[in-house]
């Protein structure tokens, strides 16, 4: 993984400084931006975010969402953080009805009523299907999240983790060359390092011409199937 070039894609939301450190501990080149033709030329781009959906939302619209798709039509790999994940799906219904990215099927609700909220704090992750991200993985694994809001009606064969909080919901979601976390990697400990770098080394294999696929609706897929 050391000298995989990752572009960190700042939708103005969220603490990028943990992130970027944590990438740059795992010998990652780390450059930090929202500039179109930047993130277009990118092979392994991170999508960040804290906070509520619409913000991050609007500052991508346009030519940086655009740039995005640019980037996946290339053969670039993206992976979603906590609201970063949440902005790769097709909506979300915090403070009303927003559109996402659309990247990843399925919407994003709010946790039901029960449990407190947000939801803070380490908790338990469920591996539920083979992926380059859960390499060394083991269902003992446990992740730092702050959110309030998870996605839903994800098909099961782009699910690959599922933790609960009031609810069932796919914590680790993944399609072609598309994946996301709801939880905070960078937060996580070893086992987010792990998952951070084994993105770093799936994205540097694909983009070296390892054989991974396009995301579909950019060209196929690409999951393992097998259980975890």
């Amino acid at each position: 993984m050391t000298g995989t070039a990752a572009t960190v894609i700042d939708a103005g939301v969220g603490n990028i400084g943990n992130l970027v450190r944590a990438l740059r501990h795992l010998g990652a080149e780390v450059e930090i931006t929202c500039d179109p033709e930047t993130i277009r030329a990118s092979r392994c781009l991170v999508l960040p975010g804290v906070g509520a959906f619409r913000p991050p939302r609007e500052v991508l619209r346009g030519a940086p969402e655009e740039a995005i798709r640019s980037a996946l039509d290339g053969g670039a790999t993206l992976l979603g953080i906590c609201i970063g994940y949440q902005l790769l799906f097709d909506s979300s219904e915090e403070f009303g009805t927003t559109d996402g990215l659309a990247l990843l099927p399925g919407g994003v609700t709010e946790l039901p009523g029960g449990v407190p909220l947000p939801h803070i704090g380490w908790n338990r992750v469920f591996a539920v299907r083979d992926h380059p991200l859960l390499a060394g993985s083991t269902n003992d694994d446990h992740y730092y999240f702050v959110h309030s809001f998870a996605p839903q009606d994800v098909p099961e064969e782009w699910v690959l983790g599922r933790c609960r909080h009031g609810r069932s919901f796919p914590a680790i979601t993944g399609r072609g060359r598309i994946a996301g976390t709801q939880f905070h990697p960078e937060k996580s400990g070893a086992a987010g390092l792990r998952l951070l770098g084994n993105y770093l080394a799936w994205a540097g294999d694909l983009a070296a011409g390892a054989d991974g696929g396009a995301p579909e609706g950019h060209g196929g897929t690409h999951a393992t199937a097998a259980g975890h």
